[in-house]
């Protein structure tokens, strides 16, 4: 019996001591500390030591132990995650862009490049082939990792919204670094910069409805959204947040990742009407339903922000969820009818022409060979 609970206790200070060793990598980043952490004790939305949402918001809402769903997620049947096919995607060549020529294109799932009036904006980009400290965890639909840094010109502003993998890669923005001109992100995200090596002078963190001026006429302020935070064992230590995008030619709502809450009306009253609406819609479920936008919310929060058109994101690149994987794009179309909204649904890489109206785009998530 003494041998046995020698054994035991080796095993455990192993597991313990290999834990530790992953956690201590660089590309976990760092909880904040210093000055930094004393900023964030006078937050308003910080409470007991971690960031809270504006109304209660429990992770799960079922009564399914967390365990019982990772393990129907990693071991049930589930049809069409993934396509069964290459995501179509186009490859623009983004360096030769018209400097003046006002411009979105999205690289799948919650990424995506504007350039507004010659400025240059990156939004959360994860260009690697996974959403995840490891390789072979979420990993990216085949051809959807066909953009690397190499392929980006001069990034005035990298926009963060918070520090998911999936929304903030460590080996995309170590890419970019000398590319990148000032990161403005939700509070406490910083931090993991700072520890990655950014000079700490370029960085701007935003509680919610804080603001930093970029320039006459051009504001970003940071929104609430109604989510979490977290790289490690410990959650919300950072914010999470949406961002309001105003310039002299445009509004623009940069959504984050959020479940729905009345913040979205109060966001719309107060920074309102948007030109465009960029919301999650996807990696959705009923059991984590206030942390992700469910789709039948997501033209309840597009009215509410009075958002003129939306382009929905979060979708077509990771298999997070248990929906099939264009299952998203689908209950868009559906949903929009009669709405009022406009839509937009371009194919990966495909430039969005921020001022045609007239600018039409194919169901190209419909193809039969894709599953």
């Amino acid at each position: 019996m003494m041998r046995l609970i020698q054994i035991l206790f080796v095993i455990v200070i192993l597991i313990t001591v290999t834990g530790m060793s992953i956690l201590n990598q660089t590309k976990f980043g760092q909880s904040p500390k210093g000055e930094r952490l004393e900023r964030i004790k006078k937050s308003p939305n910080y409470v007991d030591g971690e960031f809270r949402n504006v109304h209660e918001t429990p992770m799960l809402t079922t009564e399914d132990s967390g365990i019982k769903m990772m393990m129907d997620f990693l071991f049930r049947n589930k049809a069409r995650l993934s396509p069964v096919d290459s995501i179509p995607v186009v490859k623009t060549d983004l360096k030769s862009l018209n400097p003046q020529e006002d411009v979105l294109i999205w690289f799948g799932h919650s990424s995506y490049f504007i350039r507004l009036a010659g400025k240059t904006f990156l939004i959360d980009p994860v260009l690697s082939a996974y959403a995840s400290p490891f390789s072979f965890v979420n990993k990216a639909f085949k051809g959807t990792s066909s953009y690397t840094a190499d392929d980006f010109p001069s990034i005035d502003y990298l926009i963060i919204t918070h520090d998911h993998w999936d929304h903030l890669d460590y080996k995309t923005v170590m890419d970019l670094k000398q590319k990148t001109g000032q990161v403005v992100c939700a509070l406490g995200v910083g931090q993991h910069f700072e520890y990655w090596g950014f000079d700490p002078s370029i960085i701007t963190e935003l509680d919610w409805y804080e603001a930093a001026k970029l320039d006459d006429g051009w504001r970003l302020t940071a929104t609430p959204a109604r989510h979490f935070s977290g790289r490690g064992l410990k959650r919300n230590q950072s914010l999470w947040a949406s961002f309001v995008l105003k310039t002299p030619s445009f509004n623009i709502y940069i959504g984050g990742d959020s479940g729905y809450d009345d913040f979205f009306a109060t966001i719309g009253t107060q920074y309102g009407p948007f030109d465009l609406a960029i919301l999650e819609q996807g990696q959705y479920d009923q059991n984590w339903n206030l942390i992700h936008l469910l789709p039948e919310k997501l033209f309840d929060a597009a009215t509410q922000l009075q958002a003129r058109c939306i382009l929905p994101v979060h979708n077509s690149k990771f298999a997070l969820a248990n929906h099939p994987w264009d299952e998203p794009l689908n209950k868009v179309i559906e949903n929009h009818t009669d709405s009022g909204i406009s839509v937009l649904t371009p194919m990966i890489g495909a430039p969005v022409l921020l001022n045609d109206s007239t600018q039409q785009f194919e169901k190209w998530w419909n193809d039969e060979t894709r599953g």
